[in-house]
């Protein structure tokens, strides 16, 4: 009898050696992780060096674009054949990863100014990279409405503190920084194509709240900003999620299955490093114009530069006046939500005359943003002619 019971504990205590343990749905948020060791944001890779510097940004970034000396961040990146009136965080998409929405862009070399790094905004020599250290899904502050989505990129004197977070944000950005779309597009793909012309951008700012979503949680830096569900609602579509993994080597990031690839180095600061080649900014203010030109339009022929400048102009034209009655209509609805909350005839005749007021305002505002994009267009024009008489006396 004992050597029967001390069979069947033996075979029991072999039995729970070979149980694995499947936790229940949720658990796995919940239990705790290992600690990690490594250091804020590093990662190893296999195929390729898991640490760069800014020297490594140098190289890279040489053959797309221009370094230029510019006090006081040193060395900054000008893109060059992105086309006329080109703005960060326009050609590509968004989506919602676990890092909160991340870019995805569409040119080559997007992994490096997208994801480290700020961009800035000079009157004469316009956009510009200024080097940085740290990933982010996408270094950008967001607004949102009931029927706009916009997001800025943030400025190079913005502080970060790995560990920490932003430092103190300003009430707003300069109206040049936003870029904005009607909600309904925002999951779709090559976003340039929606972005509202910024001479809208004074109208939609106030249209719009502001949140700045940059946080760190658990060491890993998030871009959150509008939620999924709200841009559910205003697109009228499900919001997929991605997991990030990493890419093997530079090149474009992309979205296959439920997983969005993004080549993150971990980069290390590097002051003494600069590029090998590079101009001083009275030199670049002179070359940057034609640098900006993309293929298209260095080798298009007279014709077919006047065509496609004219079916852009119309194009902008096209998404002012529909964004406009837009806001008439929602102006509109408001204001009938008002009304129909008013319990007296005096508060009624209040808010109409309050919106005969705003509605004024408003016819005001998109009647300067019109004034202003076809002054624009003018001197896309003459720019654009000036160029092929050049090109006449050339050939």
């Amino acid at each position: 009898m004992k050597k029967n019971v001390l069979a069947v504990f033996l075979f029991l205590l072999f039995l729970s050696g070979c149980i694995i343990y499947v936790p229940y749905e949720g658990e796995e948020e919940t239990r705790p992780r290992a600690p990690r060791e490594e250091e804020t944001y590093q990662r190893e890779y296999a195929d390729y060096s898991p640490e760069m510097d800014y020297e490594d940004f140098y190289e890279y970034l040489s053959p797309h674009g221009i370094w230029v000396r510019y006090a006081p961040y040193g060395f900054v990146w000008i893109p060059k054949h992105v086309g006329r009136g080109w703005r960060p965080y326009t050609h590509g998409r968004w989506a919602w990863t676990n890092y909160g929405w991340t870019w995805i862009s569409y040119h080559e070399w997007g992994w490096v100014p997208f994801h480290y790094g700020r961009w800035g905004w000079d009157a004469r020599l316009g956009w510009y990279w200024v080097p940085g250290s740290i990933w982010a899904p996408a270094w950008v502050s967001w607004r949102w409405g009931s029927i706009y989505i916009g997001w800025c990129p943030l400025p190079p004197d913005i502080d970060f503190v790995a560990g920490i977070g932003i430092g103190a944000l300003p009430d707003d950005f300069p109206d040049i920084y936003w870029v904005f779309i009607e909600g309904r597009f925002f999951q779709y793909d090559y976003l340039d194509r929606y972005v509202l012309p910024d001479e809208r951008n004074r109208t939609l700012v106030r249209l719009t709240v502001h949140k700045a979503n940059l946080t760190v949680r658990n060491r890993q830096l998030l871009n959150e900003g509008i939620s999924p569900e709200q841009v559910s609602y205003i697109t009228r579509s499900r919001v997929s999620r991605y997991e990030i993994e990493d890419g093997e080597r530079p090149g474009q990031s992309r979205i296959g299955g439920d997983a969005v690839k993004i080549f993150r180095p971990i980069v290390k600061k590097n002051e003494a490093a600069q590029p090998k080649t590079y101009l001083e900014k009275e030199e670049a203010l002179k070359k940057v114009p034609e640098l900006r030109l993309d293929d298209f339009e260095k080798s298009a022929s007279p014709g077919e530069l006047e065509r496609r400048l004219k079916e852009d102009q119309l194009r902008e034209i096209r998404l002012l006046k529909q964004s406009q009655e837009k806001d008439e209509v929602e102006l509109r609805r408001k204001i009938d939500d008002e009304e129909e909350l008013a319990e007296t005839v005096e508060e009624r005749e209040k808010i109409r005359k309050a919106s005969e007021v705003r509605a004024a305002e408003l016819k005001k505002e998109h009647a300067e943003e019109k004034e202003k994009i076809l002054k624009r267009h003018k001197e896309e024009e003459k720019v654009i002619k000036e160029r092929i008489q050049k090109k006449d006396k050339k050939d």
